[in-house]
């Protein structure tokens, strides 16, 4: 029988397009966004104990939110929630939880995931998940689960792979970040080009070897924690290997340049809830392809978000692809499509007050 492998859950992430539900001090992966009770950690946890055991759980997070993690998921061990004392993005974030567990267990076999992602098949999640868990006994092998498009979505990556009829284990050609339309377009036809859903499966010894390859700096830094780790000097130690790395995504920093990597590919209802306008395509809707989340009456209003206490009455007329949303001191009212513009709304809010961001 084999071994569990052990689940990495990267929950570190600001949530910014999902301002102002999503805030500084309490990020999307910690709330209730598709109203089931479970916060999408909570739902994230939920849906890999069935493949693992709950001392097998490691969850990398900001320092911050540590309290919030240990709140949500208690049967965490606490030794096992790994605090960022600085955002590095996630080749970091995966190299720390990856050493870690390699001091521990040589022999172990890693999924790393996104703490923020829906998953409505999971019947198909869990087989498609067990095929990549055997591909990736393979000495240096490198998996991604890639998700078969249905649409052309600039706001995924893309990884195209080599066709190999029969075998569900596909070796990756390329990785393209974010496509314009007219690319997402040519690759959604083309046929040989999925998603790229965030989620890895590797035995740590290939994820090690791969740093050590392709982010000599990362390896560096992290190896000399072999001896610091568990120990009461980690939390130094792990300031000082932060401070010593570049703020890079493990897709850029290994995924891209490494020679043994290859994608299983799915199909199970999967979104990456990035945005309000994922959330969108996901929930139920009226004739006109609204969401009202909200006591509200819409006039000639047409795919549009609503969002708001159900305390106001919300009237709206005539607006076709908006968000209108308010959560306790933001009302916001823009594109539902302008995701891009997030980033500078959050910085503008911020400007009139810390307590808006």
């Amino acid at each position: 029988m084999q071994k569990k492998p052990y689940i990495v859950i990267m929950a570190g992430g600001i949530g910014s397009r999902f301002w102002p539900y999503s805030r500084n001090g309490r990020p999307k992966q910690f709330l209730d966004i598709l109203g089931t009770g479970r916060t999408l950690l909570q739902m994230t946890y939920d849906r890999f104990i069935k493949l693992s055991d709950k001392y097998m759980f490691y969850v990398v997070t900001f320092k911050e939110y540590l309290n919030i993690v240990q709140d949500q998921l208690p049967d965490v061990p606490a030794e096992q929630i790994l605090t960022e004392p600085l955002r590095r993005n996630t080749a970091t974030c995966v190299a720390y939880a990856s050493y870690r567990i390699f001091q521990k267990d040589p022999e172990a076999k890693l999924i790393v995931t996104p703490a923020d992602h829906l998953i409505i098949q999971e019947k198909s999640f869990y087989s498609t998940m067990e095929i990549a868990l055997q591909a990736a006994e393979l000495d240096d092998r490198l998996i991604t689960l890639g998700i078969r498009p249905n649409r052309p979505e600039t706001g995924y990556g893309y990884i195209q792979y080599i066709s190999n009829h029969g075998n569900p284990v596909k070796k990756v050609k390329t990785f393209t970040e974010k496509p314009n339309i007219k690319l997402a377009k040519t690759f959604v036809e083309s046929g040989d080009f999925v998603w790229n859903s965030g989620m890895f499966v590797w035995k740590a010894n290939s994820i090690i070897k791969a740093f050590e390859k392709y982010m000599p700096d990362v390896a560096e830094a992290f190896e000399e924690g072999l001896t610091h780790f568990g120990k009461p000097d980690e939390e130094e130690f792990t300031r000082k290997a932060y401070s010593l790395v570049k703020n890079i995504s493990i897709d850029y920093g290994i995924m891209e340049k490494a020679d043994e990597v290859y994608t299983v590919l799915g199909d199970f209802g999967w979104s990456d809830l990035g945005s309000w306008l994922s959330l969108h395509e996901t929930k139920e809707k009226d004739d006109l392809g609204n969401v009202v989340d909200a006591n509200a009456v819409l006039y000639e209003t047409k795919n549009c978000y609503v969002k708001v206490s159900p305390e106001k009455l919300v009237v709206i007329e005539g607006l076709e692809n908006f968000l209108v949303t308010e959560s306790e001191n933001v009302l916001l009212i823009c594109k539902l499509n302008g995701e891009k513009k997030f980033r500078e709304f959050v910085s503008e809010a911020k400007k009139k007050g810390e307590d808006y961001v």
